[in-house]
């Protein structure tokens, strides 16, 4: 799909920025790929992580999601927009609050904007499964940027630009995850586990990239895709990566959960099963698609059902955890 295509990526420096341009670069053909982030380092940094030299159809560009002039001016004859510049840290969200909304809600309107005047045309936006029933301000602003992208399908009118977000958990190995920092503090002695009973979904760097990519081929606009990921279990992590060190309980911090959610059951009416992902439909007169995913082989959800970390039915041994940490 990406073959002949202008495909831009907001926040293209960081963790999953990379992996998804060096994914286009080693498998598609593209008119162009857009790499359009503030930090020109990274950019310069990125440029030289290619061995063979700057791919000719790789460009840069230096701008915010906070500038929507600027994402005009990028978004001119784009194709395909993948939407992953985020404030991401729970810390730094909860102490620099109206920087969160600037950046992850109205970045995200700014994003809706320019693609819907550029006809851009589909735009898909990462999300976190802090954005479920969120308890702390990077979720609740995931939350409301997943619902700014949904509602984004019934103002593009005569532009035809489709939106659609993508939810998943944790990322192994991305920057401030647990595996790094155990790690880190493999050499003290102590791993800091804030409880023992604290679960997490997981998911690699290459299986994001691969499951956005599949979402875009297969979005029809105002889907929340929800792959079917294991979980693992924070004292398990701390045991494959240290095995020797001691577990030291430090409680959980502010704005954070003691398991994770990505399916609530208030969505679960609105929710369809496939064999590797769900798909949460909106709420909306204008969505006509559930018969269409139904006869591609979607299931409704039962009543009540959720999708929770604690609940699930696929989990991470030491083993396994070991093996990812070895690769991160």
């Amino acid at each position: 799909m990406f073959n002949g295509s202008t495909i831009l990526i907001t926040g293209g420096t960081g963790s999953f920025g990379k992996k998804l341009v060096h994914s286009i670069v080693d498998s598609c053909e593209p008119k162009k790929l857009i790499v359009f982030s503030r930090d020109e380092l990274k950019q310069f940094e990125m440029l030289e992580s290619f061995s063979g030299g700057k791919p000719k159809f790789l460009r840069f560009f230096i701008g915010d999601v906070r500038d929507q002039s600027r994402l005009e001016e990028a978004f001119h004859n784009v194709d395909y927009v993948v939407h992953a510049a985020a404030l991401k840290q729970v810390p730094a969200c909860e102490y620099n609050p109206f920087e969160a909304v600037m950046t992850n809600v109205m970045g995200a309107q700014n994003i809706i904007r320019a693609a819907i005047r550029q006809k851009v045309k589909r735009v898909i936006a990462l999300s976190t499964d802090k954005a479920a029933s969120p308890v702390n301000l990077y979720g609740a602003t995931k939350l409301c940027s997943d619902k700014l992208f949904i509602a984004g399908n019934s103002m593009s009118g005569d532009s035809k630009t489709s939106f659609a977000v993508v939810r998943y958990g944790n990322v192994v190995g991305s920057r401030g995850s647990v595996i790094p920092f155990f790690m880190k503090k493999k050499a003290e002695g102590i791993i800091p586990v804030t409880d023992e009973r604290m679960t997490r979904f997981s998911i690699t760097l290459q299986q994001g990239v691969d499951f956005v990519k599949s979402s875009i081929a297969r979005m029809n606009g105002g889907e929340v895709f929800v792959p079917k990921i294991p979980s693992y279990r924070i004292i398990d992590v701390a045991k494959a990566v240290a095995p020797e060190a001691k577990i030291k309980v430090v409680g959980i911090r502010a704005g954070e959960k003691l398991h994770e959610l990505m399916i609530p059951e208030d969505e679960a009416r609105l929710t369809l099963e496939f064999p590797d992902h769900f798909v949460i439909q909106p709420d909306f007169h204008w969505w006509t698609s559930m018969e269409k995913l139904m006869k591609t082989g979607g299931l409704p959800c039962p009543d009540g059902f959720s999708y929770r970390s604690n609940t699930n039915d696929k989990w991470l041994t030491v083993e396994e955890i070991r093996a990812l940490a070895s690769e991160a």
